[in-house]
């Protein structure tokens, strides 16, 4: 089994689209834990709505890459549009940020809502 915390964000409709993405994931799966959603505001492109992000930490058999696609297909359901820039709007972002205890998304250091919602989940960095 492997333990996974997945960082969730949304600026269209955010509520709702984090609020689906959470009904889906644990319909779906093991989910452990939820943390917190924080409004943050945009990274990159800055002219634009605020984010709501946090994180969700669930249990899974599948491997890595395999449950890296499943979260993609995720936000294709969940409504994604991938023709925008890269830190454009969005109704739905689900990353990978820590699996099995180690850090796989290096945004992880840049950025205290990631660090913060993993550590509400339990994750402590070294």
């Amino acid at each position: 089994m492997n333990t996974c915390i997945i960082s969730v964000g949304s600026n269209i409709d955010p509520e709702e689209n984090v609020r689906r993405a959470i009904d889906m994931l644990s319909s779906e799966l093991t989910v452990i834990g939820t943390s917190e959603f924080i409004k943050t505001t945009p990274i990159g492109i800055t002219n634009q709505a605020d984010f709501i992000n946090g994180a969700v930490k669930i249990e899974t058999v599948s491997g890595m890459e395999p449950f890296r696609q499943y979260l993609k297909k995720l936000e294709d359901r969940l409504g994604r549009d991938r023709n925008g820039p890269k830190y454009g709007p969005r109704s739905i972002d689900l990353d990978i940020l820590i699996w099995n205890g180690k850090i796989v998304d290096e945004d992880y250091f840049t950025r205290d809502f990631l660090r913060n919602t993993a550590a509400e989940l339990g994750f402590q960095y070294p």
